[in-house]
């Protein structure tokens, strides 16, 4: 490792009498009489000193130079007598307007140099050029102004120009440039040297490069228009006042003859006009012969000096500022693909990337009636618009900004304040580029307003250019008006809404029903209001499913484009609407695990006992004679069977987990729909740009699949395997016809259900043998039906029982729960154990008898529910004098479990996926975490189950497995 080791020097870090010497990547001391190069990586000679010998490096051979010849030749390999003085760099030097000769006409070299000077007067007209090595004719205004090379009071001398003082000039600009941001103000090295001649070689001569580099300075300048300021854009203002006289460019009355075109105009309201007033004159399909179809943005580059470079197309990441695959930025022109990037960029690449600034007029391409090309000028909305007092280029208020045209990506030269060859202090980055492509609303045939290209600026203040760094963005979005979606959707939520009223006061005046009370009080308010939740969140629930489903459809499988997504800001108040959907439906389920743990349920055993039994009485020393015990393992057996169907579903929520997970993720890829753009194809290939996610979409698709997936399981459950398989509700009702034991259930105070389970051969405590009997004779039809009734089958009911049943029962029930009983029941010497146990057979003797309507106090009549009962879930006549058993075609018992509520169950599942997968952007995680709360919950249910059951029907807990 030793021997592969270098040490790390850079050429700046080397010393003047170093070199670096790159074939070593190190700095290495330069000879006798030499010093380090401009460029660093080889030795010069030292003024006063010519070079004998030099290959380069430090193989440099360096010699003095007489007294009488002290100058060194600009080749530095000779010595001359210089007659007017040496540089720095000890070479000869001549005054202005004269040039240095070394060498006579045919190359030998004079032992004196000469200063020749430049006619300037008429006929010749010349001057030094920039290197003073030859005279050339001197600079137009010069002779138009002083008929001579030089430019002496009062004319006006600026940028190398030369302007009569005679003539009316345009005032005098302020060189100055301001960096609101950061708070500077600083003087322009750039604008000191070409504004004021700019202004005037464009003011007076229309000189087109000219008036070009003084509007990419008003452009540096962040297009700002103050009335009372003479800056770059002032001095353009005047000048574009100033020559109306010239006429406009292609009828476009803000594009002045000569001048380029900076400003849409300043009247307030202008702005809307401009992108609402006209459609563009073509239009757009998400595809074309199955190609993409692209928008043809072109640009007229400019550099700061105003020359014209060419004409540009965006594609290959002209605007982007951060590197990527040419696929991936072209995609961004992809008509219908929204598109987002961002990065980090040094401040030292951005120096060394753009030396020179360049300044765009970005046009869309199209093609007019007669196949000519045409051009539509795109605006520019700055959002760093300076010193207006009419318009600010902030909110979505159009009538308050100002359009603007030419902007430029990064500008490293207005912010130098000295010599133009040396880092500036403040550079200014288009930081975030927004273009916005929107659909006229109400057309079919994707037509689409002008777009517009939204730029803010980042001001930085270079300090360390390798450690600064800045974010950039680039975007593309597409959009359209949503107004009358919103308008739509608040109709939809303010009716649905004041059903979901109504359906709530219904869902009150049943539960007050049941509940056998009429007086409104607080705890009436308070549960028609998680009604109303509950209501609230099926109607936020139908609207957000149906929003999703429309976007998905609609957008996705259009060909001409007639409706584009929502922006993730136009998302927010969808993403609220799920949010309270989840909230009200989370709130609606606790609610109903809290009513499904507290419901009052007892087993009722039917068997008699067969014969007696001889019994020894305890203290008595004697043996009576009793009835033979009935087994409890029956009652055992059913609470086991009642306790595993609590949590029982019609769907498998395992399965739908994965289920949705696969189609979404994991083989099919459905997840690729919600991406923001006009594809809908299911595979996306690694080396294409992957559009950001819609909420919408994901939405949308996920709760599709989601409601897809469990109504195909619902029909295979209830039409094949709860037929051919197991039907665990069926066969529990079955189980307690075979047990002979019914289950008296109460949701409610007076309102329940009950399975009529007395087996129908009078006992069911008996061998194998005589069981298998029992069951042939029931399938042969051989004795009587299952039903309550005679010669029926119906054994489900809901009952509605009287006030005076429900006191009675809450009698004995208080001894059953061990808080108190009654005197006369219970000898109060006895254990609690047995006070229980005689108020357990108390209960079963009281319902066995109410059911075989032994007490005319109390007596019960069976009819069928009105077919508005059902629909409204809600019984009409109050059970005042008899309790009243409804016949029920199906298990209407299950909505205390799990089974008869999977609608509910299912939304929150769906509504919770959806949050997470919002929260997270992420499918897998929102499918763990669904799986696991439905886990979380279930054993809840389970456990708390299990303990209401032990406790209302005095099943040992210990014999619940």
């Amino acid at each position: 490792a030793r021997a592969s080791s270098v040490p790390l020097q850079h050429p700046a870090s080397c010393a003047t009498d170093l070199y670096f010497d790159s074939s070593r990547l190190t700095c290495a001391p330069c000879g006798a009489h030499q010093r380090q190069s401009a460029g660093g990586s080889s030795c010069v000679c030292e003024p006063g000193y010519r070079m004998v010998s030099g290959n380069g490096g430090f193989s440099v051979t360096c010699e003095k130079c007489p007294e009488n010849m002290s100058g060194v030749t600009q080749d530095g390999w000779n010595c001359i007598t210089c007659p007017k003085g040496l540089t720095l760099e000890g070479k000869c030097k001549c005054p202005n307007n004269e040039i240095l000769v070394e060498r006579s006409i045919d190359g030998i070299l004079l032992t004196k140099a000469l200063c020749i000077h430049c006619n300037g007067s008429e006929q010749s007209f010349s001057a030094s050029d920039a290197s003073g090595s030859r005279c050339v004719r001197c600079e137009k205004t010069f002779i138009h102004v002083s008929k001579s090379c030089d430019c002496s009071s009062p004319n006006i001398l600026t940028g190398g120009l030369c302007f009569s003082a005679q003539e009316s000039l345009p005032p005098k600009g302020v060189a100055t440039v301001r960096f609101a941001q950061l708070g500077i103000t600083l003087t322009s090295t750039w604008f000191l040297k070409n504004l004021q001649s700019s202004a005037f070689s464009c003011w007076l001569y229309s000189n087109v490069t000219a008036c070009q580099a003084l509007g990419n300075m008003c452009v540096m300048n962040m297009n700002s228009l103050s009335s009372s300021s003479t800056d770059a854009c002032g001095l353009f203002q005047y000048i574009f006042i100033g020559t109306a006289r010239l006429g406009v460019v292609h009828s476009i009355a803000y594009w002045r003859h000569n001048l380029p075109w900076l400003y849409y105009g300043d009247q307030p309201g202008l702005a809307s006009q401009v992108l609402e007033k006209n459609h563009f004159p073509t239009t757009f399909s998400f595809k074309e012969r199955d190609k993409d179809v692209k928008l043809q943005f072109i640009a007229a580059s400019f550099d700061a000096a105003g020359n014209f470079l060419k004409w540009q197309r965006l594609e290959g990441g002209i605007l982007q500022l951060c590197p990527d695959t040419e696929t991936k930025l072209d995609a961004a022109y992809t008509f219908g693909t929204t598109y987002q990037q961002s990065c980090k960029i040094s401040v030292s690449k951005i120096l060394l990337d753009f030396a020179n600034p360049i300044f765009y007029d970005l046009f869309l391409e199209y093609n007019g009636d007669n196949g000519q090309q045409h051009l539509w000028a795109v605006p520019v909305l700055n959002l760093n618009l300076q010193y207006n007092e009419k318009f600010v280029n902030q909110g979505s208020n159009m009538n308050n900004w100002l359009l603007t045209r030419r902007f430029f990506l990064v500008d490293t030269l207005s912010g130098k304040e000295t010599d133009l060859g040396k880092p500036p202090r403040v550079i200014r980055i288009a930081s975030e580029i927004t273009i916005s492509i929107r659909l006229v609303s109400h057309m079919q045939r994707g037509t689409i307003y002008p777009p517009l290209i939204t730029i803010a600026y980042t001001d930085v203040l270079v300090q360390n250019p390798e450690t600064q760094s800045v974010m950039v963005s680039f975007s593309v979005n597409y959009e359209m008006d949503q107004s009358e979606a919103r308008i739509q959707t608040d109709v939809a939520l303010g009716v649905l809404g004041g059903l979901a009223v109504l359906w709530s006061l219904l869902k009150t005046a049943g539960w007050k029903r049941r509940t056998g009370s009429s007086i409104i009080d607080l705890q009436t308010v308070f549960k028609f209001l998680l009604f109303y939740a509950g209501d609230l969140a099926n109607v936020f629930f139908i609207i957000t499913v149906g929003t999703g489903i429309y976007w998905l459809v609609f957008f996705k499988a259009q060909q001409f484009v007639s409706v584009l997504l929502p922006l993730p800001s136009q998302e927010e108040d969808f993403v609220t609407y799920i949010g309270c959907a989840f909230s009200l439906k989370a709130l609606q389920f606790l609610q109903l695990l809290i009513s499904q743990l507290t419901i009052d349920v007892f087993f009722i055993d039917w068997e008699r006992p067969k014969g007696k039994v001889l019994k020894a009485v305890e203290g008595e020393g004697v043996i009576k004679s009793a009835a033979a015990p009935v087994s409890i393992w029956r009652t055992y057996f059913i609470a086991n069977e009642w306790n595993e169907i609590q949590t029982v579903r019609k769907i498998n929520p395992l399965f739908q987990v994965l289920a949705v997970l696969f189609f979404l993720e994991v083989v099919v890829g459905f997840s690729n729909l919600a991406l923001m753009d006009a594809s809908s194809s299911l595979t996306r290939s690694s080396e294409s740009y992957i559009a950001p996610w819609s909420r919408i979409l994901r939405f949308g698709i996920s709760v599709a699949l989601w409601i897809a997936i469990a109504i195909l399981q619902v029909i295979y459950f209830s039409v094949l395997y709860e037929r051919f398989v197991e039907d665990k509700i069926s066969q529990f009702v079955d189980l307690c016809c075979v047990s002979n034991i019914s289950v008296f259930l109460l949701s409610h105070n007076c309102f329940g259900y009950y399975i009529h389970g007395r087996s129908v051969h009078g006992h069911a405590d008996t061998n194998m043998e005589e069981m298998n009997m029992n069951l042939k004779r029931e399938a042969e039809n051989l004795c009587s039906q299952r039903g309550l009734l005679p010669n029926t089958d119906g054994q489900t009911f809901q009952i509605s029982i009287s006030r005076k049943m429900r006191l009675h029962y809450d009698w004995i029930h208080g001894t059953l729960t061990r808080k108190h009983g009654p005197a006369r029941l219970l000898d109060s010497s006895a254990n609690t154990f047995e006070q229980s146990t005689r108020a357990y057979n108390t209960m079963n003797k009281f319902l066995s008898s109410f059911i075989d309507h032994v007490h005319k106090e109390m007596d019960y009549i069976v009819k069928d529910k009105l077919l508005l009962e059902r629909i409204l879930g809600m019984e009409f006549m109050e059970p005042i004098e008899k309790s009243i058993f409804y016949n029920d075609e199906g298990h209407s018992f299950s909505d205390v479990l799990y089974y008869g509520n999977e609608t509910t169950l299912l939304i929150f599942d769906i509504l919770f996926f959806s949050i997470v997968d919002l929260a997270s952007q992420n499918f897998v995680l929102a499918a763990i975490l669904t799986y696991l709360q439905q886990e979380i919950f279930r054993f809840i249910r389970n456990t708390l189950g299990q303990k209401n059951l032990a406790s209302k029907t005095l099943v040992d807990e210990r014999f619940l497995i």
